[in-house]
């Protein structure tokens, strides 16, 4: 599977205000950058920093007046696809040290507090077969509507409305994993039929030995997704935090499915700062 992907962000900043973007493919095992560039407006250097887990690439900028960047990308995707019900599940005490805190409550994935709602709902089941219903049940319950959450939105509020937008599914799914001692934490991706386009939120769930790349929201399958970065809520993977205030512009998100591979192309590697002209 190859993707097309373009990402443009304009926003306007009362003050000046440093900012940390995530909006970089991450470049991993199942997944090439065949080609790729981030432009940022600036008068100052930016410099890249390493994401969460060693995952992808993130680029501190500093916005005077306006914010604008574009990025632009084609990747290929080789990840097939795997059935969760039939996968083992994993003692707790056999978890490794750096998959630990996926197991563990965070700030909008309350999973402490779901525990009694996944023994009464999903007794008897564990692993792969309790992933794959938590999934489904998931997908079920809520409804996707744009406005009816907001940043501070939380997996216990969604767990009450019973709606929202990905990030309110993922936020919803990983709680409910942990619950159920399965380690799962939260992954900004790109996805092609994303509607309305955006960026994504999906999940990974660690069964079997390995993460399981899921998206609760149904808009998309594990091997048309490219991850951005990973974390344990949506904390960890804004596309942009603003340390001051930003105002939204304009922001547009296109991900195309390629019918047919480009030959003879080269991966494009970023450098770590980038001097780039003010707008």
């Amino acid at each position: 599977m190859r993707l097309m992907i373009e990402a443009d962000l304009d926003y306007a900043l009362p003050e000046p205000a440093d900012i940390l973007l995530q909006v970089e493919v991450a470049a991993m095992a199942d997944q090439r950058l065949d080609n790729h560039s981030l432009t940022i407006w600036s008068d100052h250097p930016i410099a890249a920093v390493v994401g969460e887990e060693g995952i992808g690439q993130r680029s501190w900028a500093r916005g005077e007046g306006r914010f604008v960047a574009e990025y632009r990308a084609t990747v290929t995707i080789d990840r097939p696809p795997v059935d969760l019900s039939i996968l083992g599940s994993t003692p707790p005490r056999a978890i490794p040290g750096p998959v630990v805190p996926y197991m563990l409550p965070s700030r909008y994935c309350q999973s402490d507090r779901l525990e009694g709602f996944v023994r009464r709902t999903f007794s008897g089941l564990s692993g792969g077969a309790m992933a794959q219903a938590l999934l489904d049940w998931t997908n079920d319950a809520l409804v996707y509507r744009a406005g009816v959450s907001e940043g501070s939105t939380t997996a216990l509020d969604t767990f009450g409305s019973r709606m929202g937008v990905c990030r309110d599914y993922a936020h919803l799914l990983v709680a409910l994993a942990r619950a159920a001692e399965i380690p799962a934490r939260c992954v900004a991706a790109y996805a092609p039929h994303v509607a309305p386009p955006d960026f994504h939120a999906v999940v990974e769930l660690w069964l079997d030995g390995a993460w399981r790349l899921v998206d609760p929201t149904g808009m998309a399958t594990a091997d048309e997704i490219a991850r951005v970065g990973v974390g344990r809520d949506a904390t960890d993977i804004a596309f942009m935090t603003v340390f001051g205030s930003a105002f939204y512009q304009r922001q547009r998100v296109s991900v195309t499915r390629l019918t047919s591979p480009e030959r003879g192309r080269r991966p494009i590697v970023l450098p770590q700062e980038r001097y780039l002209e003010r707008i």
